[in-house]
């Protein structure tokens, strides 16, 4: 694709919103400030973040989002009218006076941006005022959700593609400004960039782009058109042939373009097919441009492609250099939202759970840190949810099946989590899109394939420790006695 090289000048912390402390749920604001008039707004909490299914009938879910939460955390206040605005909702003079003040003072711990994650694990923690943590979960459901569902979308058709660039052509089908994280989560899930010029100033990211049919039609001719453009872009020309007749008009003439170019010491980069069975253009595209000598010219193709269609054209052997995608990545196709939620776990030191009748989603009470434990080769194995202040442990147990267990004494280690706020601060360098990129390639390397597969993969094991699992059956009993 025609790229441009990221901007390098810290563009990127930008704020997706200047004034977030409204991007919110009402009932966010009245729970504050009921327990403002209650009394209890400057109790201890603690709440997790996690999620309970894995979208797209995959394996794993790669995190993202957590830059842009801890970006608009820094710009989380009242603005005067805002104010204004809530007293005309009806909140008491006495918490809007409150509210002119507020600031997130308490600690965050979270899973790196670009971890690999698993259902049910708190992945990230936020622990202070009862008021100022409940306050946030709105944003940080909004933000985390979305960004993590693009980029596990992102990183299956990454997958499927194999060592064949992806690039993000998305914006035009996106949710409104959802577009612009979007275009990030996908480069953090594997992409080589985006046609998101905003993006790429933002997060410092690639920017990738071509021409429409609209480019084709405003000239008298084909030919013409494909002259022109290459004309002024000599050496980044990516001509798209099906605007007419794709093996009769377009192809040929790119080919009389390629050898102009040539003459004039220049190349043409590549072809773009959009349309049309693809697997078929793309061979047939292949076979004219070796047989004119211009077997560097590159095939792009796009429309409505996704992880499954690009590995059906991979599994035709179809010589496709790069891939553009766009609606079915942005929108998340056939699973349009990551169904993660923020649960109190502890008020005032005291653990607490939410009960239901479907197991699965009875909540993990107090203080809880991630482990990941790794198998003899450096794979992922198995993850252990612990009490944050237990020591080593010598087994993780399910979470309600009695009998299941994994010895972890000789297992290697890690603990996912750090702190990243401290006191309201952010204590870390917010990493930039290239950086989480990095680490969840890192990590998806990590994973074995079972896990990866798109049929039926493997279900990663996350255990509890016996601790933990001892007090969340303790509190079911004493809830339901």
């Amino acid at each position: 694709m025609f790229i441009l090289p990221a901007q390098k000048h810290g563009i990127r912390q930008l704020m997706i919103l200047k004034k977030p402390a409204l991007y919110t749920d009402l009932y966010e604001l009245t729970m504050a400030q009921g327990y403002f008039l209650s009394g209890r707004h400057t109790q201890a909490a603690s709440f997790d973040y996690f999620f309970r299914k894995l979208p797209f009938d995959g394996g794993y879910v790669v995190f993202a989002g957590l830059a842009d939460f801890l970006q608009s955390l820094e710009d989380f206040e009242f603005q005067p009218e805002e104010l204004d605005y809530l007293k005309t909702q009806g909140f008491t003079d006495e918490f809007i006076d409150y509210l002119k003040d507020f600031e997130f003072t308490g600690d965050i711990y979270s899973v790196k941006e670009g971890e690999i994650i698993f259902p049910n694990e708190p992945v990230l923690r936020v622990e202070g005022s009862i008021l100022e943590t409940q306050i946030l979960e709105t944003l940080l459901l909004n933000t985390l959700n979305f960004e993590s569902l693009i980029a596990t979308k992102a990183a299956r058709i990454k997958q499927a593609a194999g060592d064949k660039p992806v690039v993000d052509f998305g914006l035009r089908r996106a949710q409104g400004l959802g577009g612009l994280q979007a275009s990030k989560a996908a480069v953090i899930g594997g992409f080589k960039g985006t046609s998101n010029v905003l993006a790429g100033m933002k997060y410092g990211v690639d920017i990738s782009g071509t021409m429409a049919h609209s480019w084709i039609q405003s000239f008298e001719d084909e030919l013409t058109a494909f002259r022109t453009y290459a004309e002024h872009y000599p050496d980044s020309s990516i001509l798209l042939v099906d605007t007419y007749n794709t093996l009769d008009i377009g192809v040929p003439n790119a080919i009389k373009v390629a050898k102009e170019l040539e003459e004039e010491g220049h190349r043409l980069k590549a072809i773009r097919l959009d349309s049309g069975d693809l697997a078929y253009f793309a061979r047939k595209s292949r076979e004219m441009l070796d047989e004119a000598g211009l077997d560097y010219v590159k095939i792009a193709v796009s429309n409505q492609l996704d992880e499954h269609l690009i590995k059906s054209l991979l599994d035709q052997d179809a010589p496709i250099d790069l891939f553009g995608v766009g609606t079915k990545l942005v929108t998340a196709y056939d699973n349009p939202a990551l169904d993660g939620v923020y649960k109190l776990s502890s008020v005032n030191e005291r653990p607490t759970l939410k009960i239901s009748e479907n197991v699965e989603k009875i909540t993990l009470p107090g203080s809880k840190r991630v482990v990941r434990y790794f198998n003899e080769d450096g794979e992922f194995y198995r993850d252990g949810i612990l009490l944050t202040d237990e020591e080593d442990i010598t087994k993780v147990v399910h979470p309600y099946i009695d009998f299941k267990y994994t010895h972890t004494e000789s297992l290697k280690k890690e603990e996912l989590q750090q702190q990243v706020v401290k006191n309201g601060k952010r204590i870390i360098d917010l990493p930039a899109a290239s950086e989480s990129a990095a680490y969840a390639q890192k990590r998806l390397s990590q994973l074995p394939r079972e896990f990866k597969r798109f049929d039926n993969p493997h279900i990663y094991k996350v255990g509890l420790s016996p601790n933990l699992r001892k007090l969340k059956d303790e509190l079911i009993q004493q809830k339901e006695s």
